[in-house]
Parts: C-alpha cells; structure tokens; sequence
C-alpha cells in the first residue's frame, strides 16, 4: 500500500488562489457597500471585517488603513463600470448620426441607472472632497473612451461637409453635459423619469445639438 507523501498531501483550511481571490473581491464589495451606508467617517475595517467573515488582522495585511481599502474598492468599482471599446463602438449606425448619437447617450445614461452605476456615483457625490482622485479616475476610465469616440465621430463629420465643429473635444463633452447630464441627476436623486419620457428628452438634446453643430 503507497503511503502519500507529507509534502504533496494539501494543507488542510488553506485556500486556493481562486478562492483567495474570491474572498477578496468580496471583501471589496462589502467594503464598498459599507462606504455608502456609512460614509467614509462612520465606516470601520472592524465592521467590515466581520460582514464578509474575516479577521481584522486579514484585512489590515492587506490594507495598511481604512483610506486604503476605499481606494481600492471604490477603484475596482470603478474598472467595473468603465464600457469596453468594442460596446462604445457598436452604438454607432453608419449614415445616422442622430441615432447614433442617441445610442451614445442612452448607452451612459442605462450605465448610471444600473445598481453598480448608482453606487459608485453616489459615493463620489459624497467623498470626492476627500478623495479627489476617485472623481478623476471615474472621468479618465469611465467617461473619457466616450468622449474620444465622440470626438473623433462629430471630427469626422465635420471633416465630410455635414457639420461645422472646430472643436470636437469640447463639443463631445458639451454633448454630454447637454444630453446625458440632466437625466442622470433625476435618476440619482431618485425621481422617476418613465422610459418615454427619457426617450423625449434625450431625442430633444440630440437634435438641438445637431441644429447648433450644422453648417450655416
């Protein structure tokens, strides 16, 4: 009868690097859950700690202070939430500019109203005072892909004859701001904004934008 050796017989209660990995991305969720309950101030690694199961000395051998472990959880909701290109890319219906601006908007507005979305913008609502940064990296990560494919679409229609931009980097974020911007307010403030009426007010926005961007 063959003995197992010591060495290759599996320490008992030490887990994989999956389910490492899948303790931790739990940890961050509940932290980001706490965050918002709570507040940065009211929160506590204790209290977190013991919602996902863990010891207080797990969490701290990774996060040296509870600054820490916000940033990396409000970061990795923030690399949740940013659009592939590919998705950003399929909003676009060649030879129909208006729909396509269209589906730009209705693309980030759908983005702010998932569960994810509203968390994450919340947050930064409330501790972008405190953390700069996470304003910036929502921007760079999240929006900013947008505003490049936006640029370069209205850039190549100027350049076609079909609109008159001279700058369309300022004029993808105006579009933003014009479109998308209203919308999402009414739906982080919680008021509620049925389907039909979302679609008049972003349809409004695209052909008011498009009137003010046409040659004269």
């Amino acid at each position: 009868m063959n003995e197992v050796s010591p060495i290759s017989r599996p320490r008992a209660g030490r887990p994989t690097r999956e389910q490492a990995e899948a303790r931790h991305e739990e940890l961050l969720d509940h932290a980001l859950d706490h965050f918002l309950d709570k507040g940065f101030e009211q929160a506590t690694i204790e209290a977190i700690a013991a919602d996902v199961g863990m010891t207080k000395r797990t969490v701290y051998a990774r996060y040296p202070d509870k600054a820490s472990l916000f940033r990396a959880a409000v970061n990795r909701a923030i690399a949740r939430y940013a659009i592939s290109e590919d998705r950003i890319h399929e909003t676009e219906v060649p030879g129909d500019l208006a729909q396509t601006l269209t589906n730009i908007a209705m693309l980030r507005i759908d983005l702010v109203s998932s569960p994810q979305g509203l968390k994450l913008q919340r947050i930064i609502q409330t501790e972008s005072y405190r953390f700069p940064e996470i304003f910036t990296d929502t921007y760079e990560i999240g929006a900013f892909p947008t505003i490049k494919f936006l640029a370069k679409l209205l850039r190549r229609e100027t350049e076609a004859g079909n609109l008159a931009i001279e700058d369309t980097f300022a004029a993808a974020n105006a579009f933003v701001s014009m479109v998308v911007t209203g919308p999402v307010k009414l739906i982080l403030a919680a008021i509620p904004l049925p389907r039909e009426e979302l679609d008049q007010r972003v349809a409004f926005g695209v052909n008011l934008f498009l009137n003010g961007a046409r040659p004269r």
